[in-house]
């Protein structure tokens, strides 16, 4: 019979997502990209006396420093992957980055909307030729950076270990590599994606008005499209905010993890009494589970069960024994 030390009890708890190291490198060079595009249209703004070059260059500054949060957090949540201090490991820090540039990028629309209704009634000289040529080079910028954010394929995995007391600990194998719900996306990535989104579209926007208001002279376009992009933007915020903001507070997935796990333990007279099920990471959930039954099996046997049940990979399963009437 094999003698279990206290090693072979403990597991790590790293719940990052599998493509994180990817992500991470190309939210850096996205960070680099967008901070060369700020200093240029700031410097060409001061030299052609442009004030819409000057104020997207700082408004393109605060997407910068939305993008190096992100940045930040996929290195720090990397770094502290293994630190005790951390309950569940760092998977959910990206949620919290992700959260924190949700409500950057609610400000930023609330200022391009401020600065837009203002321009209605108090419009600005602007330099055509300058502003299109620097705003079609920075929605190039912008292009590039969304296809190296979007560009995101990768898959989770957990891990398997057996343990047999009754309050146990386990991870099982996410065995449908094609199973995509929301439990694997990476809210860090998606708000730095959206900040670049939001960058191509302001500047989609610009050029519209400014085209329109350079061959037609309808100088009232520009503040009125502005209006409209921040808009758009607010509501990108809010689908951010309230997605990483349901994370963070741990609330429960979609019903179907659930429904799983019922389906695999609730059979014969097991019952389960209490269940709790969060998100650890992208591609990674956790769950409590309470059981109840007459003849209850051992904890491993119930652990069996979930072996194939995608995503989830941090179990604890308490077992009951029921000595009341059926």
């Amino acid at each position: 019979m094999h003698s279990h030390t206290l090693a072979d009890w403990r597991h790590d708890h790293v719940f990052l997502g599998a493509a994180h190291d990817r992500n991470e490198r190309r939210t850096w060079l996205v960070v680099g990209l967008t901070a060369a595009m700020m200093v240029v249209e700031i410097v060409g703004g001061t030299i052609f006396g442009s004030m819409a070059l000057l104020a997207d260059g700082w408004h393109m500054s605060t997407h910068a420093g939305a993008l190096g949060i992100a940045a930040f957090a996929y290195r720090y949540a990397r770094n502290h992957a293994r630190d005790p201090r951390f309950a569940f490991g760092t998977g959910k820090l990206g949620d919290l980055a992700g959260f924190a540039s949700a409500i950057v990028l609610a400000m930023i629309s609330l200022l391009i909307g401020y600065e837009s209704v203002g321009r209605l009634f108090q419009p600005v000289t602007i330099h055509y030729g300058e502003a299109i040529a620097i705003a079609g080079v920075g929605l190039a910028v912008n292009l590039v950076s969304a296809w190296l954010l979007g560009a995101e394929h990768g898959h989770d995995h957990g891990h398997a270990h057996d343990h047999g007391h009754a309050h146990d600990h386990g991870h099982t194998h996410d065995r449908d590599h094609h199973a995509h719900h929301h439990g694997h996306r990476d809210h860090n990535l998606r708000a730095a994606y959206w900040h670049v989104m939001a960058d191509a579209l302001t500047s989609v926007l610009a050029i519209a008005g400014l085209l329109a208001a350079r061959v037609y002279g309808w100088n009232w376009l520009d503040p009125v499209i502005g209006v409209v992009g921040a808009c758009v933007i607010a509501h990108w915020s809010w689908g951010l905010m309230r997605d990483a903001g349901a994370v963070l507070l741990d609330a429960a997935p979609d019903r179907s993890l659930g429904d799983a796990i019922r389906k695999r333990l609730e059979i014969g007279d097991d019952r389960i009494a209490d269940l709790h099920i969060w998100r650890l990471g992208p591609g990674h959930h956790g769950a409590i589970v309470s059981l109840v039954s007459h003849a209850p099996e051992t904890v491993a046997h119930y652990k069996a069960r979930l072996d194939d049940v995608p995503g989830l990979s941090h179990v604890t399963v308490e077992v009951h024994r029921c000595a009341g009437p059926h």
